[in-house]
């Protein structure tokens, strides 16, 4: 029980650090494309499109749940 959750206190941890990571590389991707401009415009594209490789993300890795025999999460709230 311990051991199972420190796996998944390390895996969170991770995978905090690796958002924090991309999301670096997303906002000095941002920059390039549409300058140095911090304005409200630009807070807007870099959200949109955060938010849309947040959804195909998701949509793949419950694809990939799927296939592997595993309930993908969306499915069951989704339900209810």
């Amino acid at each position: 029980m311990i051991l199972q959750s420190c796996i998944a206190l390390a895996s969170a941890g991770l995978g905090l650090v690796a958002a924090l990571a991309w999301n670096d590389a997303i906002k000095a991707l941002m920059k390039e494309i549409l300058g140095e401009n911090e304005g409200l415009a630009a807070l807007f594209t870099y959200a949109i499109i955060v938010t849309v490789i947040a959804v195909i993300v998701v949509l793949v890795l419950a694809r990939m749940a799927a296939k592997v025999g595993g309930e993908a999460a969306i499915d069951r709230e989704a339900e209810g």
